[in-house]
């Protein structure tokens, strides 16, 4: 999740030979796959199960030829330990740059998934958002709602747009924008909770 939520490049798995603390053990072998623009958590995960499997594979191998080579981890290895992820950890900020907002968004797609709350008629409505794409424009003020109530809906960050393509309102099912919006539509007055 963080490293796609980081805007990380690539990340990898890592074997190493247990010590009494947690991940401090010398490493055997490290392996690493890119991240792209469209993966999100859950595509990741899946590359990284199948690289897991052949690094484990790996390291067996070296192991039974009698031709592991262990290094040691450095400081920085063991202290970058991801912080856990809680509900309140979900919560898009919006008060922010669109880039980012992507990548939380498909950091945290499709479990345990990015959420915002919208205001609707002095209603709070929780929304799990899945998949989105920005735009870089002028917008009036981050957190600022657009939609035609047919075929889009865009929520802005700083500076651009990002446009909801899947979602969940809380008591519904999981679909794409324009399904949501041929049964829903949000009022002139709507405000996202930044």
């Amino acid at each position: 999740n963080w490293a796609i939520i980081n805007g990380d490049q690539e990340t990898g798995v890592t074997v190493f030979r247990l010590k009494h603390e947690i991940d401090k053990g010398d490493i055997l072998l490290r392996k690493s796959i890119p991240i792209t623009s469209v993966d999100n958590a859950e595509t990741v995960h899946d590359k990284l199960m199948i690289l897991g499997g052949q690094a484990l594979a790996e390291s067996v191998d070296l192991i039974a030829a009698g031709k592991p080579t262990y290094l040691p981890q450095l400081k920085d290895d063991y202290l970058r330990s991801a912080p856990k992820i809680y509900k309140e950890t979900c919560q898009i900020n919006w008060d922010q740059k669109v880039l980012p907002i992507q990548d939380f968004v498909r950091g945290l797609s499709p479990y345990p998934a990015a959420w915002t709350s919208v205001n609707t008629d002095g209603q709070l409505l929780a929304i799990k958002v899945f998949k989105t794409e920005f735009s870089l424009e002028k917008v009036p003020r981050a957190g600022a709602i657009e939609t035609d109530n047919k075929t889009f809906l865009k929520v802005s960050g700083t500076n651009g747009w990002v446009a909801i393509l899947e979602l969940q309102i809380a008591g519904k099912k999981r679909m794409g924008i324009t399904d949501l919006l041929r049964g829903f539509s949000f009022s002139d007055t709507c405000e996202i909770e930044c």
